[in-house]
């Protein structure tokens, strides 16, 4: 292991649930009452940063894409990639859920509760849109958050940071064609240009500039001290961002509040299913369970910063995709949560019945 790797562990080791997180639902919710209120008393502002594009990209939105997720993307060490092969079990259970289980039975969902048992409480013209905000927000693993829920579980960091090492890998070639194919078979029109430029904005650039830095810092003895001092300032960019979006949303919303309701049915199913899927099939290979914990955890949870910033290049700020993805923002922490107390609570169980 490289000394490199060996901090970084050791840093996702001691990762804590910080203020900013603990509350993250709450500041969520204040974020939507926020953009309501400011989309019914000044339109005209709001309109023009809505009108700020281009090449079908929100500039307002995009520089605040990018405070989000640079700072994320700096906690990335892709020297952990050597470590793959400790925990092979493990990293291909957690592979086959993100990329070959997850995606295609949030599509399934989708399909099942927008399309058809709740089609007739929702906004005939936004259901295509509200499938395509949902699969956008299941197609690419999550990438900082899961550091957090891995140190809750007791899991193994440099298991941990492997996975997201490899995920994010993947996800640079992976995101685009993926959710292409499943909007193809949701029969919902692919703006592949658009599509492939929100991975070069939201994947490429931000990981190619979040690693340039990385390396400097590293250099400097000071990424610690930066990291610190930019955790708040990801949260906020997300915070402004949900006003924006629940500015434009706020009429919408208004009118059918239970909208938020509905979209969320299929998003807690996923995240359960997929997690325990994981946490079964990791008990099944015979993995430890501070290995099973984190694969559950970086099975379920979703990185909802890009699936938001997808979204609202690819169909707009005042979409039916934009606002699914947020929801997935709104119920993330309280979730991701108890599946933590249920990795926790069924350690027992579960090492009874590891196969050795």
């Amino acid at each position: 292991m490289t000394a490199q790797c060996e901090i970084t562990a050791k840093r996702a080791a001691g990762a804590e649930l910080g203020f900013f997180e603990r509350w993250l639902t709450l500041w969520v919710f204040l974020s939507i009452v926020a953009g309501i209120a400011l989309g019914q008393l000044a339109p005209a502002p709001v309109q023009i940063l809505g009108r700020l594009e281009v090449a079908q990209v929100n500039l307002p939105v995009g520089l605040l894409i990018w405070l989000m997720i640079i700072p994320m993307l700096m906690k990335i060490d892709f020297s952990a990639l050597g470590q793959v092969k400790k925990h092979w079990r493990g990293i291909a259970v957690t592979l086959f859920i993100n990329w070959g289980v997850k995606p295609f039975s949030m599509a399934l969902l989708a399909w099942l509760f927008i399309r058809v048992a709740f089609a007739d409480w929702l906004p005939a013209a936004q259901i295509d849109s509200y499938i395509a905000g949902l699969i956008l927000l299941a197609a690419a693993p999550c990438t900082a958050m899961v550091f957090v829920w891995s140190n809750l579980s007791r899991g193994d960091p440099l298991f941990t940071l492997s996975q997201v090492a490899l995920n994010d890998t993947i996800m640079v070639f992976a995101f685009a064609p993926l959710v292409g194919l499943l909007l193809g078979v949701a029969s919902i029109t692919v703006p592949w240009a658009t599509l492939f430029l929100s991975v070069v904005m939201y994947i490429v650039i931000p990981l190619a500039i979040a690693q340039a830095l990385r390396r400097v810092l590293l250099s400097k003895g000071v990424l610690d001290a930066v990291m610190v001092r930019l955790h708040p300032v990801g949260i906020s960019a997300l915070l402004a961002t949900l006003v924006l979006l629940f500015a434009f949303q706020g009429k919408a919303i208004l009118d059918q509040p239970l909208i938020i309701l509905l979209l969320a049915v299929p998003i807690l199913i996923q995240v359960y299913f997929n997690a325990m899927l994981a946490y079964w099939l990791n008990r099944t290979v015979g993995e430890s369970h501070s290995v099973a914990g984190p694969s559950a955890l970086i099975g379920a949870s979703n990185f909802f910063e890009l699936a938001v910033a997808a979204a609202i290049s690819l169909y707009g700020f005042e979409s039916g995709a934009a606002l699914a993805t947020v929801v997935g923002v709104l119920i993330e922490v309280p979730v991701m949560l108890s599946v933590v107390r249920i990795v926790n609570g069924s350690k027992a169980w579960y090492e009874r019945g590891a196969r050795t």
